[in-house]
């Protein structure tokens, strides 16, 4: 049987990414679902061997107007719980901090555009090594806390918690790691308002996606692959 990932998804063109290829590679069969669409309960949380929650355009703070939210906070919880592998990317992580009972707010500002990580001491011994200094893509204006237990792992001058990792079994990234810097211009038309109301030239974010997408690329795929070495020893299995 194959092992399940599932990737709650909260916009059509914010997927896996980069990482659906090495997901498929170590014999994941890869599905979605869509919030609002697709429920998100506990019982399906549980049952993938990996769960992955992608990014959007919504927030923690939003619960009462998009109710999903709290589905998901409360099926991410029970997965944490049982310490079974877990992957948030933006929204996912402010998500699963949520869900582990840390503050998650919005912060007045907008971190949008390619920019470096400064990693901490912890972060640059941990799956995140190779993206010390490499510009990634960040596209978010909330704030979460670290959660209790949780190792912080890198920061940027604006804000100071970029990722946190619980074990080796949860991994909680604000930026995206996983964006395919050549499908970026779906990225573009989606969030064309945002970019308008915040001043951003998308033809700027075109231009560092040809600049520091082949780096970021590589890097990204040698944090997932790492992670996902880790989950396997977990599960007592071996990567391709």
């Amino acid at each position: 049987m194959p092992r399940r990932a599932l990737a709650v998804r909260h916009v059509l063109f914010e997927d896996l990414g980069i990482l659906e290829p090495l997901l498929v590679a170590r014999g994941y069969e890869v599905s979605y679902a869509d919030a609002g669409i697709d429920a998100v309960s506990v019982a399906s949380a549980l049952a993938p061997e990996l769960l992955v929650v992608l990014g959007g355009p919504i927030g923690v703070g939003d619960v009462d107007r998009y109710p999903v939210l709290r589905d998901e906070i409360a099926a991410i919880a029970a997965r944490l719980d049982a310490g079974l592998p877990t992957l948030g990317i933006c929204l996912g992580a402010q998500l699963m901090a949520a869900a582990l009972g840390a503050d998650v707010a919005p912060t007045g500002r907008l971190e949008l555009g390619f920019a470096p990580l400064t990693l901490t001491s912890e972060g640059r011994d941990s799956v995140l090594a190779d993206l010390d200094g490499v510009p990634v893509l960040h596209w978010h204006g909330d704030q979460f806390d670290i959660p209790a237990g949780a190792v912080r792992l890198a920061e940027t001058p604006g804000f100071p918690n970029q990722a946190f990792a619980v074990g080796a079994s949860a991994l909680a990234l604000q930026f995206h790691p996983e964006v395919d810097p050549t499908l970026l211009e779906r990225w573009l038309i989606g969030h064309a308002g945002e970019l308008t109301e915040a001043g951003v030239d998308p033809r700027d974010l075109r231009a560092d996606a040809r600049e520091h997408g082949d780096a970021l690329t590589a890097a990204g795929r040698r944090v997932f692959e790492r992670w996902l070495d880790g989950t396997d020893a977990l599960e007592g299995l071996e990567g391709p």
